[in-house]
């Protein structure tokens, strides 16, 4: 299916990052945005306030650390359409206790402009017409392998580490290679658990190369180059507290907040060139076999629109080791006209008892 031209400018977008000058490094503000969508309905339930609270297959994206809570073999997966349709998002996971103090895990994504047309061999300079008969598909696609390990350290605090490798491409056209390290912890104070990730600890690098005989006949002061950029850290704080509310009800409650250093200033808190992005959850729980999520995400401003929030709900239901968690979100805001998001998860875990 050809993409509507409401959905062609998304592949613009992409595109067009790549149509910048050349240069030995470039910070970039939203290089690595497209990981920024968040994985598992039950954490985008929760608006995204996860990183103390992650303690299943999901926490290799949220916070590597939270994977010492496995204790048995777990996998994942979750499909999401971002943008009216536009944008697909694949994610699977899975975790393996290596002994009772450390597990390691493994997370892919996906995430997608598909089915892209390509008139660059389909126009006719000579009767001016595109001849659909030459017009061929390509997608800008962004693939990432998370390879991560967790650890205990005495009773209350577990660490771990993500190597990261990243595969961006758009058709034939141009491609990158990208390669970092996520580390996280969260420290157990009973009651209360407290988080912290740092994404990109040692800042990600990506190269980019193009296909230069791809635009051989596009004018050369418009014709893209390959380039080399520089995604910052990205550090994520959290805290949880879970409360009892009854032998059968249990509350958890939680509050995220992430420290941007690339200047990306606009439509976000920002205070001296540090970007605030507050997120808080809440999740409902009946016997470990129903539960009930709501959360609060994405605060932007601007002159325009004013403050924005983003909502988010969602439920779950744990049939035996399968638990079912579906997600429901918008983008910029209750009158956001990005569309609405429906994420369903699935997750497994091996050797659970069933009930």
């Amino acid at each position: 299916m050809i993409l509507s031209p409401r959905r062609t400018w998304l592949a613009a977008l992409v595109f067009l990052s790549l149509v910048l000058p050349a240069s030995a490094q470039t910070v970039v503000k939203y290089g690595a945005d497209y990981l920024a969508a968040g994985v598992g309905a039950r954490a985008l339930g929760m608006g995204g306030a996860y990183i103390a609270h992650a303690d299943d297959v999901t926490a290799g994206y949220w916070n590597v650390s939270g994977l010492d809570a496995v204790r048995t073999p777990e996998v994942a997966y979750m499909h999401a359409e971002r943008f009216d349709g536009a944008v697909a998002f694949d994610y699977a996971a899975g975790a393996y206790p290596l002994s009772d103090r450390s597990t390691l895990g493994v997370t892919f994504i996906r995430s997608a402009v598909d089915d892209i047309a390509n008139t660059l061999d389909a126009y006719d300079p000579a009767t001016g017409q595109i001849n659909p008969d030459d017009v061929t598909l390509f997608s800008a696609a962004d693939n990432a392998l998370f390879v991560s390990y967790a650890r205990g350290v005495g009773d209350k605090l577990s660490l771990g580490a993500s190597a990261k490798v990243i595969r961006r491409g758009v058709g034939d056209f141009a491609s990158a290679w990208a390669y970092s390290l996520d580390v996280g912890a969260q420290l157990d104070l009973g009651r209360v658990r407290l988080g912290l990730m740092v994404q990109d600890a040692t800042g990600m690098v990506q190269s980019w190369s193009v296909d230069a005989d791809r635009f051989a006949e596009v004018d050369s002061s418009s014709r893209p180059v390959g380039l080399t950029e520089l995604v910052l850290p990205l550090a994520r704080l959290g805290a949880s507290t879970q409360i009892p509310l009854s032998d059968d009800i249990g509350l958890t409650a939680a509050a995220d907040l992430d420290l941007g250093f690339d200047g990306q200033s606009a439509y976000v808190l920002d205070a001296g060139g540090v970007s605030f992005r507050p997120r808080v959850g809440a999740e409902l729980t009946f016997r470990d076999l129903l539960a009930f999520r709501a959360g609060l995400s994405d605060v932007t401003t601007s002159e325009r629109f004013g403050t924005q929030i983003t909502p988010s709900v969602g439920a779950g239901v744990r049939l035996g080791a399968l638990a079912i968690d579906y997600g429901f979100g918008d983008f910029g805001g209750v009158t956001s006209e990005l569309g609405f998001s429906h994420r369903v998860s699935l997750a497994y875990r091996f050797g659970a008892s069933p009930r």
